[in-house]
């Protein structure tokens, strides 16, 4: 009967993600929560993905309070940089 809810671990961390943005099914989120009670090592990368998550959007929720953008000059060079890593 549990065969049904076993997922591989590459996808409990890509319903782990869509469920983070709320785009996981109730079907997905059954399958991760039953993957997640045999796997520790899924369940670590859900709880630190969790943890950035929240950790990012208090940034964002913060940065967009202080109204501070990136100045044209540091745009550009951030370009270059991101650029270098392709």
């Amino acid at each position: 009967m549990f065969k049904i809810f076993n997922i591989t671990c590459d996808e409990a961390t890509t319903i782990c993600d869509k469920s983070q943005y709320g785009e996981a099914t109730l079907y997905e989120k059954i399958q991760l929560n039953w993957h997640l009670l045999v796997c520790k090592v899924c369940a670590l990368y859900t709880k630190q993905n969790k943890k950035m998550t929240n950790i990012l959007k208090f940034k964002a929720n913060d940065c967009s309070k202080d109204k501070v953008c990136l100045s044209s000059t540091d745009k550009e060079e951030l370009k270059k940089q991101l650029n270098n890593f392709n």
